[in-house]
């Protein structure tokens, strides 16, 4: 018989359930096409699978947050892992196309795994290992979407797409029974009503310290919405690039904020949060700006907006691994609920990205324009860097 766990989980433990928050977004997305004429039913309609979903996940970290603040780590995402497995479950008995898509809404409950999981490693650790193990944490926000695909795609190929859900179902049973192992609560400090908890957010909401972090987290997460918004465009009508070719060359920002996230591993507990912040985001806004330099130059080639946007990538990982311990150690206390706020709001802010991105790429400006929005997200988050870097030099109380 499993017996529950009692200490603070492996970090392991945390990167899985991390990665299958991820990876449960995009690893059916080759199957769209074959779910829509499974069911009947229009592809836009099917793709509220991915979009619906995000929107839905936006809105559980407000919520999940608070609850592991109130309630505990362990107790949330144990029931959101099983919620998740029951939602897979549910996928793949589905007849029509609303019962799927209900469901389908349903797993969206599994982003608890990524909300939560930071809010474990702050309760064990201070600001910098915090930033430190958030980053190698962060390699598997950047491997999972680049494998998950292809494991889908191959899935769907032998098998047929309720296979994914299949997969997920298996994923989702097995977490919980690592979590239910190895997962110990974490949070000692649980309030004892939500009146109290709720009388205590104004506390986070006043402070420049942890909007600073938040906004920083938000507008360098913004650059890669950014690119998603456009690069695909882009891509056709300047480049005339093949959707596997595409796919290669898509895979250069996560490169980059894979070795970025590596370096936050290991130099982040020797350095405030602060200062990672900044240098990420000097990276990652000079390097965009010189590809636009180069695009403004007339000097327009696939190799310039995509390997450019490699410094993207490595300064998000260079960057958010430490804003997301910072944002968590304004009010420690607080660390759930300050990660899923953080959350919504990075995803709020990057679909509003990744439209105004969409809609001003043209194929006249193509390049440009989209390395342009990208810089622009790049160095707002710059500025909430050193903001925030000042802030904590001077020790503001707030």
């Amino acid at each position: 018989m499993l017996r529950p766990a009692a200490t603070p989980p492996r970090l392991l433990t945390l990167i899985l359930l991390s990665g299958l928050a991820v990876v449960s977004l995009n690893m059916f997305v080759p199957s769209l096409a074959h779910i829509a004429a499974d069911f009947g039913a229009d592809y836009s309609l099917v793709n509220l699978s991915i979009a619906g979903y995000a929107a839905v996940t936006a809105v559980l970290q407000l919520i999940m947050g608070p609850l592991s603040d109130r309630f505990g780590r362990r107790p949330i995402i144990l029931a959101a892992v099983f919620i998740f497995a029951l939602a897979s479950l549910g996928c793949v008995l589905a007849t029509d196309v609303h019962t799927f898509l209900f469901f389908r809404m349903m797993q969206a409950a599994i982003v608890t795994g990524h909300a939560v999981s930071q809010a474990v490693i702050r309760d064990s650790a201070g600001a910098q290992k915090a930033a430190s193990l958030l980053g190698y944490m962060a390699m598997a926000w950047a491997v999972a979407p680049m494998l998950g695909p292809l494991f889908g795609g191959v899935l769907d190929e032998f098998f047929g797409w309720r296979a994914n859900f299949w997969a997920f179902l298996a994923f989702g049973l097995a977490a919980f029974a690592l979590a239910w192992t190895d997962l110990g609560e974490t949070n000692q400090h649980r309030s004892e009503t939500f009146t109290k908890q709720f009388q205590t957010y104004p506390e986070l909401f006043r402070s420049r310290r942890y909007w600073g972090y938040a906004l920083c987290t938000a507008f360098s997460v913004g650059t890669f919405y950014a690119f998603l918004g456009g690069a695909p465009l882009t891509a056709v009508l300047l480049f005339g690039l093949s959707p596997a070719t595409l796919g290669m060359f898509m895979g250069t920002i996560t490169a980059g904020f894979m070795v970025g996230s590596y370096l936050s591993g290991r130099f982040a507990g020797r350095h405030a949060p602060t200062a990672m912040m900044v240098v990420g985001r000097a990276v990652g806004t000079l390097g965009l700006l010189a590809g636009l330099a180069l695009s403004l130059a007339g000097v327009v080639h696939v190799a310039v907006l995509f390997g450019f946007c490699v410094f993207a990538g490595l300064g998000n990982g260079l960057t958010v691994p430490s804003s997301n311990a910072g944002l968590m150690s304004v009010r420690p206390r607080l660390a759930g609920s300050a990660s899923g706020l953080s959350g919504a709001l990075t995803v709020a802010l990057g679909a509003v990205t990744s439209a105004i991105t969409g809609a001003i790429v043209t194929a006249d400006n193509a390049t440009y324009a989209l390395l342009a929005m990208m810089s622009l997200s790049s160095a707002l988050g710059l500025g909430a860097a050193v903001v925030t870097h000042r802030l904590e030099r001077a020790a503001d109380p707030a």
